[in-house]
């Protein structure tokens, strides 16, 4: 009996995954206050948020969608295929409400989707149900995908749409993911060379790959096409597009 109560006291620990210091800050702080949960990492990018996840095996991991370096989309298909044997849960917290990418992440098998004006309690509610192994999505979320007929996060859904987001980097290896992303966000050979850890000669290897894959030959052609498949955030368009 003590070892049950033991059990049942055990807090839920929680990876954030956000590319804004004062947002898991916050993020924090609420959790911690909360109850039952302990935040034992934060992650700035995605690949840190992948890395960590391997490392700190959390119960959950709670992910923004904008984030960079690797988005959050991708991250979290990483973490829910390569964490093994038993990955964490995922939840998506983002400012994005369109179906494309809720779709995206079904399909994935994420297993929570909340925007980011939930209530403190709805966050806390749905980590609690996705530790239990149910699924949560905010109520507006809820009621579209059923209209839609959707069904629920983690089966298999069915794209009704010809949403460009929704076939956006499928022929791409992870690693030309990787490049695509980083070009996207303005950062030169050397640079990603640095961040991936390769050789400036493969990172030029992989973006001509990507060129080809894509037909786009120019960087503020990739830069677009990541925008549009929502790789990286309308906002940098801004400082890369002329």
């Amino acid at each position: 009996m003590a070892a049950l109560k033991k059990d049942t006291m055990k807090k839920i620990t929680v990876l954030l995954a956000d590319d804004h210091a004062v947002v898991r800050e916050g993020l924090r702080s609420l959790l911690e206050l909360s109850g039952n949960f302990e935040v034992v990492g934060e992650a700035a990018n995605g690949l840190e948020a992948v890395e960590m996840a391997r490392e700190l095996r959390p119960n959950v991991v709670v992910m923004d969608l904008a984030m960079p370096k690797l988005n959050g989309m991708e991250a979290a298909r990483r973490i829910l295929q390569q964490v093994t044997p038993t990955p964490p849960k995922v939840l998506i917290l983002s400012a994005h409400a369109d179906d494309a990418y809720i779709e995206q992440v079904a399909a994935m098998g994420v297993q929570a989707y909340l925007l980011k004006q939930s209530s403190t309690s709805i966050l806390c509610k749905a980590i609690r149900e996705i530790h239990k192994g149910n699924v949560f999505f905010s109520p507006s979320i809820d009621k579209r995908m059923r209209d839609h007929h959707w069904g629920k996060l983690g089966q298999t859904h069915r794209f009704n749409r010809a949403d460009h987001r929704i076939k956006t980097d499928l022929n791409l290896t992870s690693r030309e993911k990787e490049v695509l992303q980083l070009v996207a966000e303005g950062r030169a050979n050397k640079e990603v060379a640095e961040d991936l850890g390769i050789s400036i000669k493969t990172v030029e290897k992989h973006r001509q790959g990507v060129m080809r894959k894509l037909n786009i030959h120019d960087t503020s052609g990739l830069t677009r096409y990541a925008i549009s498949a929502g790789i990286i955030e309308n906002s940098v368009q801004c400082t890369i597009i002329k």
